[in-house]
């Protein structure tokens, strides 16, 4: 890599951390793609002040050729158009080579969702006569209630709760902050999670509010494995993760009749369009009852 684009990469890396408080897997993930943009250009011999359109639809496309689907290359350009913003912006550059390239053409992937049933089957799953399954139902029970991606599940605070008011700050990509509505159930499952199990397990100086049994934070890859293990115990043959339950607590919402802003916000997305993929499974709902139901279905 020249080492003029490898402290430009640094600096940016830097910049995202510092100045917009992105996550250490979302900084970890664009400096990967600078990383690969950067390799490309040092076999094709090009220098940053020669770089063009041109050549980042060739990189586009070697990306492709290597197995890289359209998905994944539309991260791609998304992180460059970050990078060759920030060039600019700090006047390294005088204009943005991905301006005029066209994201590749994504198919639309609904996402996929619990049923109702299969939710309370899951959350029913923990065993809540040992200390394990109280704080294993307190965490399902809260993911579902307030649709937490697992990286706000687990880095919630005990700062972050007020059950009595029955609401919790969650704190999304580049740490913004919102609050969600938890609902009686989950606030009783996490009452009797703090007061049963954590005060014996959480070290004097631990903020977090799910712990191990040795009194650190819970990380994302041991919830990912309980949640596995709970699935196959609730009889649910859905390939399961975390975040199907966020869809699933999206969807329902959506089927019950909530407003599709309220949904927006209670989700933390930035743009409405990102919620509407919902409202496309939730209208395919309404097709198959149509079909089923209407006389001329």
């Amino acid at each position: 890599m020249p080492a003029a684009l490898h402290q430009l990469i640094d600096a940016y890396i830097d910049h995202l951390k510092v100045e917009r408080g992105l996550g250490e897997a979302t900084v970890e993930a664009y400096s990967t793609d600078l990383t690969k943009l950067a390799r490309y250009l040092d076999q094709e011999g090009v220098a940053l002040g020669a770089l063009d359109g041109g050549m980042i639809a060739g990189f586009l496309v070697a990306l492709s050729r290597s197995g890289v689907g359209a998905r994944s290359q539309s991260r791609y350009l998304s992180s460059l158009r970050g990078f060759f913003k920030y060039l600019v912006s700090e006047r390294h550059l005088r204009a943005d080579p991905t301006e005029l390239v066209d994201a590749p053409r994504l198919a639309q992937k609904l996402p996929s969702f619990l049923t109702r049933d299969e939710v309370l089957r899951l959350l029913a799953a923990p065993d809540v006569t040992k200390p394990r399954g109280v704080r294993d139902a307190a965490m399902l029970q809260t993911m579902y209630a307030a649709g937490l991606r697992v990286s706000e599940l687990v880095h919630l605070e005990l700062g972050d709760l007020n059950l009595e008011t029955g609401f919790l700050a969650a704190y999304g990509k580049g740490r913004k902050r919102r609050i969600v509505p938890l609902g009686r159930v989950a606030c009783a499952h996490l009452g009797r999670y703090l007061a049963q199990v954590r005060g014996r397990w959480a070290r004097a100086s631990e903020s977090s509010v799910f712990v191990t049994s040795r009194g650190g934070p819970l990380t994302r890859q041991a919830f990912w494995k309980s949640i596995k293990r709970y699935a196959v115990k609730a009889g649910i043959t859905k390939n399961i993760s975390p975040h199907k339950l966020r869809h699933s607590f999206a969807t329902h919402l959506l089927h019950g009749g909530a407003d599709l802003r309220a949904v927006q916000t209670m989700l933390g997305h930035a743009d409405i369009s990102t919620t509407q993929i919902y409202t496309h499974v939730s209208g395919d709902r309404l097709q198959r009852m149509h079909e089923k139901y209407h006389p001329r279905g």
